[in-house]
């Protein structure tokens, strides 16, 4: 179990297009959340939940599962926010980690060979950073390593990470991830994931 490394899963959205909090939608037996940390944990030890809307019922979803929780009330500014918030509690209370994978929750065929590949393919390639590729895209789950945090603590708005992955491609590597473009932004994206399920 990896202990230098930590996943930090982005959950504080609203989830405005959807009209629910997608972070607490049934999938496989489980909300996508706690499916996400479950997956998470298969890989290394240090998981950390970012929440922010709808925090009370997101964190009583997840109050049994082993993954620390930290909130973000600047949640409405965007994902920059959650990031910044997840990676201060890493650095903070995790000295040792040197590398944070940040992931969504709404990805639902995420896996922990992706996960496990990420950091394979960081040791390998020897990059600061290891996305996933997909829909011609670098994106989530994504690696950074520690060279990276001050990048990321400065980073605003609801742009994620993706500015500091386009400004830094000569030094990232990426891992496929041909289902990396599925996630749950509409109704209708989550009725098309329970009708290919069996894609897992």
């Amino acid at each position: 179990m990896k202990t230098t490394i930590a996943i930090v899963i982005l959950a504080a959205g609203k989830s405005a297009r959807l009209g629910q909090p997608k972070q607490l939608l049934p999938f496989k037996g489980k909300s996508l959340l706690g499916y996400s940390i479950e997956t998470a944990k298969k890989v290394v030890e240090n998981v950390v939940v970012v929440t922010g809307a709808e925090r009370k019922r997101v964190e009583s979803e997840i109050r049994d599962k082993v993954a620390a929780i930290v909130y973000n009330p600047e949640w409405e500014e965007g994902m920059a926010s959650s990031i910044r918030h997840g990676l201060a509690y890493v650095t903070e209370q995790m000295p040792d980690v040197n590398e944070v994978i940040f992931m969504v929750c709404d990805q639902p065929f995420v896996t922990n060979d992706l996960l496990m590949k990420l950091i394979k393919e960081k040791e390998l390639s020897t990059k600061s950073i290891v996305a996933s590729s997909y829909s011609e895209v670098a994106g989530t789950p994504v690696l950074f390593d520690k060279s990276i945090f001050p990048e990321l603590m400065e980073l605003t708005g609801d742009v994620g990470a993706r500015k500091i992955i386009i400004k830094n491609k000569d030094r990232m590597s990426t891992v496929d991830f041909p289902l990396g473009n599925v996630d749950m932004d509409t109704a209708d994206d989550y009725k098309k994931l329970l009708m290919q399920k069996d894609l897992l």
